[in-house]
């Protein structure tokens, strides 16, 4: 019972603060509504932890990517983008903060059930670590294209975090998996199509943060080889559709980092799909991924 509290106290929340952010993004024209999801799962990671390491890493680097996200956002009401290599530097930046404080991906699991682990040297930790965490938050950013999408799917995998959290008996994990998984719930309320608020690149890129974070301290750091697959199938389909569309692109000779309309979502839409039925469709792939895990888990435990 414990374990529901954050979520019901960060999906409170956000229904508080959505309807005034709402009203005072229609009047300045400013995407406001990361900032609801910052606040309310932030503040039930708080209230129901002891200032963890774990908590302190997705305070700092969320709240960077937060403010930076704010910027984009700003920048794009002017019809412009936020300048690339800053936006890199600040990526990176905020990377290394998790090996900062100790949350890393300390090695691979040996293939011998209950042989422990092979370690990895610091420097091939503090690498696997970093792309870890700078990829899952830009693959959350890139399924931010239909409405509830990237909500949506971040409410599964937070979901799935906590249950595999509570059966390999990880406290903080879970409280923190709880604590997305409520306000992404709640937002979803208002973000579902036809939307009526939008989390901008300062929801997308905090999301993807605090999940890559939260699953490095969880799943990642469990001595068992299926463990290792539970992240992964989590959080499947933007790891799956960012893979897709880099080799879409690869292939076509394009430039890797260039907006365009080969993203799955944009793909079910162009075959035909409407958005609604696009968004359910990828729920639906997201929350097989998870169950999958979590039988997995299960079965090896």
């Amino acid at each position: 019972m414990f374990y529901l509290l954050p979520v019901l106290v960060s999906f409170l929340f956000v229904l508080i603060l959505v309807p005034g952010l709402r009203a005072i993004a229609f009047r300045i024209g400013f995407v406001l509504g990361g900032i609801a999801l910052y606040i309310a799962s932030l503040t039930a990671m708080i209230l129901f932890t002891r200032g963890s390491a774990l908590v302190l890493t997705v305070g700092t680097g969320g709240t960077v990517l937060m403010l930076m996200g704010l910027f984009d956002d700003w920048f794009k009401t002017k019809g412009k983008d936020f300048p690339v290599w800053p936006r890199l530097i600040i990526y990176l930046i905020v990377s290394a903060i998790p090996v900062f404080f100790g949350i890393e991906i300390i090695g691979v699991s040996k293939l011998e059930m209950g042989t422990g682990m092979v370690l990895f040297p610091a420097w091939i930790s503090w690498l696997s670590t970093m792309a870890w965490v700078f990829g899952i938050t830009n693959m959350v950013n890139f399924i931010d294209g239909l409405d509830g999408l990237a909500s949506g799917i971040v409410t599964i995998s937070s979901l799935t975090l906590l249950i595999t959290a509570l059966l390999m008996q990880q406290t903080e994990p879970a409280v923190l998996s709880g604590s997305l998984a409520g306000a992404c719930l709640a937002f979803l309320f208002f973000n579902f199509h036809p939307a009526r608020i939008f989390m901008g690149d300062a929801g997308a890129i905090y999301l993807g943060y605090t999940l890559a974070v939260i699953s490095i301290d969880g799943a990642f750091k469990s001595a068992t080889v299926i463990s290792i697959f539970v992240p992964v199938l989590a959080l499947g389909v933007p790891i799956l559709d960012t893979v897709i569309v880099f080799a879409r692109r690869f292939i076509q000779k394009k430039g890797l980092h260039k907006a365009d309309k080969l993203h799955t979502h944009h793909c079910l839409m162009a075959w035909g799909l409407t958005q609604t039925q696009s968004v359910s469709f990828l729920y639906l792939v997201s929350a097989v991924f998870s169950l999958v895990s979590i039988v997995l888990l299960l079965a090896f435990q």
